[in-house]
């Protein structure tokens, strides 16, 4: 008899910069998360679905928990992380492989004991002595009373087909919630902010991220061709230039790469227009915040 079809929601948590977004890019397949080496690159709650013969997995990739910066910005970011953990089936909880340290240990504390969790140790790839996972599984051992712990490398792939086996175990029994080639839930409009976003953090020094967000003030669709209009805000005056750069040169190589990226997720042609708004103070409101989407 076949097995009955699972379908069930998982969130991915951890400290800022385990792996949490590009853990959930290899799971579905597809580039839905963004990603940097920036704290704070995952404001919002990203959902990515996989459906596989006998399962569909819908994954919430989360913020990482804030514990080191205060404002209105990262206070809206633990809410998602909260919010995300009380309305899941399953817990996804990244940790870095050799560094287990007190960040990790606040999220531990955050983590409900009624419902499954399940330890993705990331980053085995850069573990010269593959041995050195057996104290680390140890000691999560004694931490948390994990479901299972998985080690995984996101970023080669390497264990993730276990880390699916053993969430599927504990996913509700029930129909799928979404048709078998829907990869989001999440609009267009958010996934190009994203992408743009992305390139900015990359791009740009370690300070000017955290004051930066971009709106996308029109998205128009005439057949394949997207038309979109995105206003980069900044929280300076100072920064403006810092983003454009000398002759528009920054400003236009970041459009373009996200331009590409756009194309390749939106499978069609994209005309990407950009400019830069100075909206000081606006990560500390949290009426703007709102207006931007990040409060939800």
């Amino acid at each position: 008899m076949n097995a009955p079809f699972r379908t069930g929601t998982l969130a991915i948590v951890g400290r800022p910069n385990v792996g949490k977004s590009t853990l959930m890019n290899r799971l579905i397949g597809q580039k839905l998360s963004i990603v940097s080496r920036k704290p704070q690159t995952t404001r919002q709650r990203v959902t990515g679905i996989l459906t596989t013969a006998d399962c569909q997995y819908i994954f919430v990739d989360t913020p990482g928990f804030q514990t080191r910066h205060g404002g209105a910005l990262n206070r809206v970011m633990n809410r998602n992380v909260t919010q995300a953990l009380a309305a899941v089936d399953v817990i996804v909880c990244v940790v870095e492989a050799g560094r287990i340290g007190d960040a990790d240990r606040s999220i531990f504390r955050l983590l409900p004991g009624d419902r499954p969790v399940l330890a993705a140790i990331n980053k085995i790839d850069r573990l010269p002595d593959k041995a050195a996972l057996l104290p680390l599984i140890a000691s999560l051992s004694t931490a948390f009373e994990f479901a299972d712990i998985v080690p995984v490398s996101a970023a080669h792939g390497e264990g993730t087909a276990a880390l699916l086996a053993a969430a599927a175990k504990h996913l509700p029994i029930a129909p799928a919630q979404f048709e078998a080639d829907d990869i989001t839930d999440r609009s267009e409009r958010f996934l190009a902010a994203e992408l743009l976003r992305e390139k900015l953090f990359r791009d740009l020094g370690e300070e000017l991220p955290y004051g930066i967000a971009v709106e996308i003030e029109r998205f128009e669709q005439e057949g394949q061709l997207r038309r979109i209009f995105a206003a980069i805000l900044v929280d300076k005056a100072a920064h403006k230039a810092m983003v454009i750069g000398r002759g528009g040169e920054k400003l236009k190589r970041i459009s373009t790469d996200a331009r590409h990226d756009m194309e390749k997720l939106f499978g069609g042609p994209v005309y990407l227009e950009t400019w830069v708004k100075v909206s000081t103070g606006w990560a500390d409101d949290e009426r703007a915040l709102k207006s931007l989407g990040l409060d939800q």
